[in-house]
């Protein structure tokens, strides 16, 4: 990218749709996100056929700058996949993504909610410490398990 937006007033958040999907793909890939199973159009047009609010994104000149997947299932909240543009990041985007979401979370009715951060990625963490000013704490004792799909043994969970 050649200009940068200048202040919050560029960037525009709304809800994800279906022509957001592979956008949203290639943002995932050049923010570095943690390769999963479920990084596919199917399946990210799938999220939206269920829970067309899920999907955010920060659009700044018709381009998808940022996302977050905010996902209900009608008892608690979760938080996946925040990406932001490499060139973007540290202006409030993902701040910004992740208050929407807790905002848009609470008015469905979550009492809960929890984000799934990769622990080894150093970055992710340190940006998810940063945001104790919207309430959200680390709960490390928690592990996390998987199942896996049937035939689809190892590989990234989603």
């Amino acid at each position: 990218m050649t200009a940068e937006p200048s202040d919050d007033a560029a960037v525009r958040y709304r809800a994800g749709a279906a022509g957001d999907v592979a956008a949203v793909l290639d943002l995932w890939r050049r923010a570095g996100a943690h390769p999963t199973r479920t990084d596919s159009e199917p399946d990210l047009t799938r999220l939206l056929q269920h829970d067309e609010p899920a999907l955010l994104v920060a659009e700044w000149e018709g381009r998808v700058i940022g996302s977050l997947i905010a996902g209900w299932n009608g008892w608690r909240g979760s938080l996946y996949r925040i990406a932001v543009d490499p060139a973007l990041r540290h202006r409030g985007i993902g701040t910004e993504l992740v208050r929407r979401a807790v905002e848009l979370l609470r008015a469905r009715g979550a009492r809960r909610i929890d984000a799934f951060v990769v622990a080894a990625d150093a970055d992710a963490v340190a940006f998810w410490d940063r945001l104790t000013a919207l309430g959200v704490e680390r709960d490390s004792p928690k592990l996390r398990y998987v199942v896996e799909p049937a035939g689809e043994p190892g590989g990234s969970p989603a």
